[in-house]
């Protein structure tokens, strides 16, 4: 394994292991499961990987950015600007695709942006500021947040999570 010799490498490889675990739920779903909606109002595994797709773009665009700010924009607003098409993409091949596509393209934005960039405030979404970084952080939970989502769906239909069977060794 490689040693990680910077704030940036260990950011990204975070961020690489997250995005993997997402991949690894989605691949361990049929298409069908994915239009699954565990209760009134509440996001299907299609959704929810739209979403995770959609963030990981905002993350990386506005974090790369040299006038980035989380209030620049609406969500709304910054959903158009980064995320459009997402919605449109409504298969596990293209889901897969575009989760693998878009996090490659956001690792090389925030690389080229550089670890000193990325030490720099923010504002957030709640108006306050913070490093690059630690929005980072908080984006990689949000990707944890909704992975755990995604199989509490797998197992609400009887199926067994990727990372559990990982855990079991099978």
């Amino acid at each position: 394994m490689a040693t990680r010799t910077t704030l940036l490498d260990e950011a990204l490889e975070a961020w690489k292991y997250t995005r993997d675990g997402v991949i690894d739920e989605v691949r361990s779903l049929p298409d069908k499961d994915l239009f699954f909606r565990p209760a009134e109002g509440g996001r299907s595994p299609l959704e929810l990987i739209q979403h995770i797709i959609e963030s990981g773009l905002m993350m990386a665009g506005e974090l790369s950015r040299p006038d980035g700010d989380f209030r620049r924009k609406s969500y709304e607003g910054f959903l158009h600007e980064y995320g459009r098409g997402v919605s449109g993409w409504r298969t596990k091949a293209t889901l897969l695709a575009g989760l693998r596509k878009t996090h490659s393209d956001g690792e090389k934005k925030i690389r080229t942006a550089g670890e000193m960039h990325m030490l720099q405030n923010i504002r957030r979404f709640d108006g306050e500021m913070g490093t690059r970084f630690a929005w980072m952080n908080h984006g990689i939970s949000h990707e944890e947040y909704h992975r755990g989502q995604i199989a509490l769906c797998a197992r609400l239909m009887g199926r067994v999570p990727a990372l559990t069977k990982r855990i079991r060794g099978g």
